[in-house]
């Protein structure tokens, strides 16, 4: 039997900068009240100026090295979710390989938006069961709030910055990643999609959305890939102890966790705080649960993401 991938560390990283719901109402016709009725979201975190998405994640990757108690040559691998790379290119994650002076091994991006941390530990586990790698640094790492259009209230208010990472390692037994399941249909880009690129405008460009289209996606395509998952894990939705979501909307979460027949006591919820970091929300979620110590050893979770793409996905891993 394969060695399973299990995790041995988790890490986070927030800016320091924490913007209130209360910040955009001198700026967009907006309420505080708006924002929470619709979303869930109180506040997230924006980076300095001149603070990168490589170097969030170097801050979240040392966090977790240390809760693994590994060093950074330890690991084969490393990989990194992220829309919001620093350049468009090298990787952000030959930025972290270097920033954490790992002088072996490799490191490479996967794009996905707001589902990348999914396929991310998908890729990390199929390189842990193939024997390419036996420790793989996966990190989740964005600055949103440089894609924002500060005029459209329907997006700016949503996303904020910041980076959470988790350390897998082989190891035989009965703990580690399950199951995955990971879907894409691009026929659906228009609902979301940044509106730049290198080979059309030769900008970053702006984020675009079409909100409720968005929702009826989320809502059907997330309970059926979490379902997906949990039979090929031979599990049903009674063995899940925690459903760790995509922190993009408190309502989406919800729905989502009816579908699945899951009280919302084991939901974990960060998206108060964070806001959608997109592909840092999962580590960042998962990071802020294990400090807390909701997240027991033999814990059956469920992680599952949307983005743009559409891409969709979700991993069932046993704690």
């Amino acid at each position: 039997m394969s060695p399973r991938a299990v995790i041995r560390g988790t890490g986070h990283y927030l800016p320091e900068r924490v913007v209130e719901n209360s910040w955009f109402e001198d700026r967009i016709d907006t309420s505080d009240e708006w924002i929470r009725t619709r979303t869930g979201i109180e506040r997230r975190h924006f980076a300095a100026e001149g603070e990168t998405t490589s170097q969030m994640a170097i801050e979240a990757a040392k966090a977790a090295l240390e809760r693994a108690g590994l060093a950074a040559d330890q690991i084969d691998a490393i990989i990194v979710a992220t829309s919001t790379p620093d350049l468009t290119f090298p990787s952000v994650a030959t930025m972290v390989q270097a920033g954490l002076g790992m002088t072996r091994g490799f490191a490479f991006d996967v794009q996905a938006v707001c589902a990348g941390f999914v396929f991310a530990l998908a890729n990390a586990d199929g390189l842990i069961r193939s024997g390419q790698a036996e420790r793989v640094l996966v990190i989740g790492a964005e600055t949103f709030s440089r894609l924002m259009d500060w005029e459209d209230r329907g997006t700016c208010v949503l996303f904020g910055d910041g980076a959470g990472a988790v350390v897998l390692e082989a190891a035989a037994g009965e703990r580690g990643i399950l199951s995955t399941d990971l879907n894409s249909d691009g026929n659906y880009r228009d609902i979301l999609y940044v509106d730049g690129g290198v080979s059309t405008t030769g900008t970053a460009g702006k984020l675009r959305m079409q909100g409720n289209v968005l929702f009826r996606h989320a809502v059907e395509k997330l309970a059926e890939t979490a379902h997906r998952a949990i039979d090929k894990a031979g599990l049903t939705p009674g063995d899940i102890d925690w459903l760790v979501p995509h922190q993009a909307n408190a309502r989406i979460i919800a729905a989502t966790a009816q579908r699945m027949n899951l009280p919302m006591d084991k939901v974990v919820l960060t998206v108060a705080d964070h806001g959608n970091t997109s592909a840092a929300s999962i580590p960042l979620a998962l990071s802020v649960a294990d400090r807390d110590g909701k997240l027991n050893a033999g814990d059956v979770v469920v992680t599952e993401a949307i983005g743009g793409g559409l891409s969709w996905g979700a991993v069932v891993l046993r704690w």
